[in-house]
């Protein structure tokens, strides 16, 4: 499908009134996992669509510019709202925040499945580990404190268990600015990579820093914190991967292209025929959407979209599924590397006083200070063992221990074996 070939509807015509905006939610006992996570991916692709409108908004001078943004954007918005709202009342805030990090390990694992670009790959692979120790924490905290199971939550397609232990996350700022691509030059589906993981990263980044002064407990509040600050390194890693060189017009129709292409995709794959229909109605809407910015792109810049997107057809669709054995071959290949300027590097060929180092004494003086392996240590003092959801033993030895946190792996040296990062091509 190429949607700049597609019909577009009138903007006017995507307003919808207060009958129509609040929709009825899904219910949490009966909802697919991956209709979850789709509702999640696409709530967060529309608040980065808003987000960059009105970033775009306020660095220009022109006013019919920004009469025509403030259209499209209370149009997202709206979406946005309507999407959000598909979260039912009784869904707490830890069962939805599983359903967040199920989407960022599947999400990530998918597309780094596809990527053809071996700097995009390391930073999704990476990130990939990062998010998955990230369910394992939240789901330990869930069942002592609601005794929920997180596995009915994510439907047993997404294996719950230590990855690269999040006290390991901690970095040096300046260690998660990576390269940029060229969205001129690059895959298609690469630029759409750096651009859909991004929106991903930044709405889960948002959520925790909103959610964590709402805890019941200290506990949770706590943890919410120290992986928010997790998120905000995340986010600065893969926008740094956008391309910085592309102008506002060009990333307005960017954005619209990646919308079209996420609506087309979630609703090729959805199984829910009523969620089904409200992704083809909000992919009607950004097709109008993308048709505008490529009259903008016209007007105000004097290129035409081929200039910027030179093929129009959508890549094939992106599936939300289960990826249990490539998160097991990343764990078990890279759980020992961590960040080092545009790159990664394995723990034991850094010197002892690299900025990782550095930054970890500094924010971490001692272990029982830090959230994310407190939840485990309490966990285990209640339980006798920690919660997890395995097909097969941990691919990390020592990570298998479910009576004990390990601290060490991915934090110090030679806590444990690592190869390499690998690419597509």
């Amino acid at each position: 499908m190429n949607p700049f070939h597609e019909h577009a509807m009138s903007l006017e015509d995507c307003f919808r009134n207060f009958k129509q905006l609040y929709p009825k939610a899904y219910n949490k006992h009966e909802v697919d996992p991956y209709t979850k996570t789709r509702i999640i991916l696409m709530n967060g692709t529309e608040f980065e669509a808003n987000w960059f409108s009105h970033q775009f908004a306020r660095h220009t001078m022109n006013n019919d510019l920004r009469r025509e943004l403030s259209l499209t954007r209370m149009i997202e918005k709206q979406q946005q709202q309507y999407i959000a709202l598909l979260k039912p009342c009784n869904e707490s805030a830890l069962e939805h925040t599983i359903g967040y990090e199920q989407l960022a390990v599947d999400l990530t694992a998918e597309l780094a499945k596809r990527e053809c670009d071996c700097n995009v790959k390391k930073a999704l692979d990476f990130a990939l580990l990062e998010d998955f120790d990230h369910l394992y924490r939240y789901a330990n905290q869930l069942e002592a404190e609601q005794g929920v199971a997180a596995e009915r939550l994510v439907g047993r397609y997404t294996e719950i268990m230590p990855g690269r232990p999040t006290i390991a996350h901690h970095r040096f700022p300046k260690d998660n600015v990576k390269r940029s691509v060229n969205a001129k030059k690059d895959d298609r589906m690469t630029v759409l990579a750096t651009m859909i993981i991004t929106a991903a990263e930044q709405q889960t980044m948002n959520y925790y820093m909103n959610l964590s002064n709402f805890g019941g407990n200290d506990a949770v509040r706590r943890l919410y914190e120290e992986i928010a600050l997790v998120e905000e390194e995340h986010v600065t890693q893969y926008e740094s991967l956008m391309d910085p060189n592309a102008t506002f017009l060009e990333m307005l129709l960017w954005h619209e292209y990646t919308e079209c292409y996420l609506y087309w995709s979630c609703y090729k794959t959805e199984s829910d025929p009523c969620i089904k229909a409200i992704w083809e109605q909000h992919l009607h809407m950004e097709i109008a959407h993308l048709h505008k910015a490529a009259q903008l792109l016209s007007k105000y810049e004097g290129k035409e979209w081929q200039q910027v997107i030179q093929n129009g057809e959508f890549p094939a669709p992106l599936s939300l599924h289960e990826n249990i054995d490539y998160v097991r071959e990343i764990l078990g290949s890279t759980v020992q590397f961590t960040g080092v300027l545009e790159d990664y590097e394995k723990l034991e060929s850094l010197p002892d006083e690299a900025d990782f180092f550095r930054y970890q004494a500094r924010m971490i003086p001692s272990v029982d200070c830090v959230p994310s392996h407190n939840v485990i240590d309490m966990h285990v003092r209640r339980f006798g063992k920690d919660y997890r959801f395995e097909t097969a033993p941990n691919p990390v030895c020592e990570l298998r221990d479910r009576r004990c946190d390990n601290t060490c792996v991915g934090r110090r040296k030679c806590a444990a074996k690592s190869t390499s990062f690998f690419c597509n091509r």
